[in-house]
């Protein structure tokens, strides 16, 4: 048995402007920084033909062609895995929460699947194996963060060049601001799963229209990103604080569907309760409110008055790992 562990992520600025929908007219740039919340994937050699495969639901597909779970078929697919193969995966945290779990699943696979190969494979391969999977072969409309701070961990620039390259810099901060930023965010589930597909559809089709609007808050997004950047390296972590509700405000206009009234409400009881700014994790919609804090415990007192969970969290600096092998 091959278990692999893959980070999920927060995504600190510049989010959206991953799609190629935008970068491969205008080059992007994010920052993302993984998490100690996993993905865990197993596979394993059976006895038995046909693919064994375990995640939410069960299957057994007697072809790779049969196989229901798109990510699975298709890394299988690419990587030529015959049968009898088993396939087993579980998560820190349930999908739809807007912490990139389609991306680390499909990561990890892969990475397990080079693992069952023998090969050693660089993080830079896997993650793009993963968007091409994700993006050319299953036309999702999703960017490219995800698979890259999944495979490469820690807290990481990304340029996304307009040739669909991407640039990967770690975020130069000290650790002095690193513990600031473990201490002072604090992240809170809305209770709303959602499918970060809709959102992603309309602005993937504004984009390619040329909307202006759509465009224009991207234009913005991306600086604020750089902005976010400038101001973390320099230690300035309340700033950051601060940019972080400019996006908050910019990503409303964004597309429908990217937050709703109950969000909303806790959103401004946090900023009434401590915190400096917040954003959602993810595409929008649902998932996970993140703070940046000045008071934690009123904070956290306003939150549980809303009925909101908490999820406390660190940073993950190894990404997707080899963690068992039999």
């Amino acid at each position: 048995m091959i278990i692999t562990r893959t980070p999920l992520r927060i995504s600190i600025g510049g989010g959206g402007t991953d799609l190629p929908s935008y970068y491969h007219q205008f080059g992007g740039f994010v920052i993302a920084a993984a998490i100690n919340k996993h993905i865990y994937v197993g596979i394993n050699e059976t006895f038995s033909g046909g693919y064994f495969l375990k995640y939410s639901s069960l299957e057994h597909a007697a072809s790779i062609d049969e196989i229901r779970h798109s990510l699975i078929r298709e890394v299988l697919r690419l990587h030529e895995v015959p049968p009898p193969v088993e396939v087993v995966s579980m998560a820190d945290i349930p999908a739809g929460t807007g912490l990139g779990s389609s991306g680390a699943f499909t990561v990890g696979l892969l990475r397990a699947v080079h693992a069952m190969k023998r090969k050693y494979v660089d993080p830079g391969v896997v993650a793009e194996e993963a968007c091409k999977i994700e993006i050319d072969t299953l036309r999702q409309a999703v960017g490219k963060q995800d698979q890259y701070i999944a495979a490469y961990g820690g807290l990481a620039c990304f340029e996304f060049l307009q040739n669909g390259e991407v640039r990967v810099n770690p975020l130069n901060i000290s650790n002095g601001t690193l513990y600031d930023l473990e201490e002072h965010l604090v992240m809170f589930f809305t209770g709303y799963s959602r499918n970060a597909s809709v959102v992603l559809d309309d602005q993937k089709i504004r984009s390619e229209m040329g909307d202006p609007a759509m465009l224009e808050n991207l234009h913005f997004i991306k600086q604020l990103g750089q902005c976010i950047k400038l101001a973390l390296e320099q230690g300035d972590t309340r700033r950051f604080g601060h940019l972080m509700h400019e996006h908050w405000l910019h990503k409303q206009n964004r597309s429908p569907g990217t937050s709703n009234d109950g969000i909303n409400r806790c959103y401004e009881v946090g900023r009434e309760n401590g915190a400096i700014g917040g954003k959602l994790v993810g595409a929008g919609g649902g998932g996970f409110l993140l703070f940046y804090a000045e008071d934690r415990v009123l904070l956290r007192r306003a939150m549980q008055r809303e009925g909101l969970r908490e999820v406390r969290f660190a940073f993950d600096h190894e990404g997707s790992k080899l963690v068992a092998r039999d």
